[in-house]
């Protein structure tokens, strides 16, 4: 099957995603489950052989097992969680934004509170978090969660601007690290952590920073920009090739090159919110998509799921 063929789950914009192998996995999505109102953050516990994620709306975090195809609920209600992810000792951080608050699961199921105010002041909604090897939490602050009752709870914003925080792992401080969002959303590490990359939904572009060593950013530039006139960044993840993957809602997922360059894209049936590469040799994409839940096995490999 062509790449550029109208019905390809892949589209090649550029020979280097032909020879990065990018194309060289499953020709076609596999739906794995269905019904969600708005579906987000999935997240693969290795651990388990299970991918968890959040359907906003509908106040959940469901669980797909791997090896028997089962879906269940994980946790409700759930405090409207959005993103997920992983410590460096394998437990779940969730961003809250019913809850206006990023929290962590304990191995007895208890939850801890990591952040819900900044100088005092409630946190908006938070959306999207990173953990780096130091421990430190980092996390991105849109209003998606308080400007309508569909996704959380409506309310006024307690703080000035949509940013970007880091959580210190030694004393727990809430540090704001970066402003000037339309909309922050997805965060991501680069392969050697010394870059930051957040995705500006309502900005159209993905922005990097430079991370100083006390764990302060610089002023950033941006890495790539949505030119199509349709699509809109959400969450971003890396392979192991140094290729960016982004979760573009309507424009499918994009893979750009580390030079920024846009050089292919999935094409997939409904607006994709977020991806996440998982599986035994985590090199399954998992795409969540408005109603639905999809898998892709490929031929690259995600960065390790927790960094050491």
């Amino acid at each position: 099957m062509s790449g550029n063929d109208s019905t390809s789950l892949y589209e090649i914009l550029d020979e280097r995603f032909r020879t990065g192998r990018c194309m060289n996995g499953d020709d076609r999505l596999e739906r794995l489950h269905g019904g969600c109102r708005w579906a987000e953050g999935p997240l693969y516990l290795p651990a388990w052989r299970q991918l968890v994620w959040s359907d906003i709306p509908n106040d959940r975090l469901l669980r797909w097992d791997e090896a028997t195809g089962a879906v269940s609920v994980f946790r409700s209600p759930a405090g409207h969680v959005n993103g997920n992810t992983l410590d460096r000792e394998g437990r779940l951080i969730s961003c809250e934004q019913g809850n206006r608050r990023v929290t962590r699961t304990e191995p007895d199921g208890r939850i801890t509170v990591l952040a819900e105010r900044y100088e005092g002041k409630r946190l908006n909604s938070p959306n999207d978090a990173v953990v780096r090897s130091d421990g430190s939490v980092w996390f991105s602050d849109p209003d998606f969660g308080i400007t309508s009752d569909y996704e959380g709870f409506r309310a006024e914003p307690e703080l000035d601007g949509l940013n970007v925080y880091r959580i210190d792992p030694s004393t727990g401080e809430v540090r704001l690290v970066a402003d000037g969002f339309g909309a922050p959303n997805g965060l991501v590490f680069s392969p050697d952590e010394r870059q930051l990359y957040v995705s500006d939904t309502r900005g159209g572009c993905i922005r990097v920073f430079d991370v100083r060593e006390d764990g302060t950013l610089s002023d950033g530039k941006v890495f790539a920009e949505a030119r199509d006139g349709v699509s809109r960044f959400d969450n971003i993840r890396f392979d192991d090739g140094g290729r960016l993957w982004a979760a573009a809602i309507e424009g499918g997922v994009h893979c750009y090159d580390p030079d920024g360059t846009l050089i292919g894209r999935l094409r997939v049936p409904e607006p994709v919110s977020n991806i996440a590469f998982g599986g035994p040799k985590n090199n399954r994409l998992f795409i969540t998509a408005t109603s639905s839940l999809y898998s892709l096995v490929m031929a690259v490999t995600g960065l390790p799921r927790v960094r050491r």
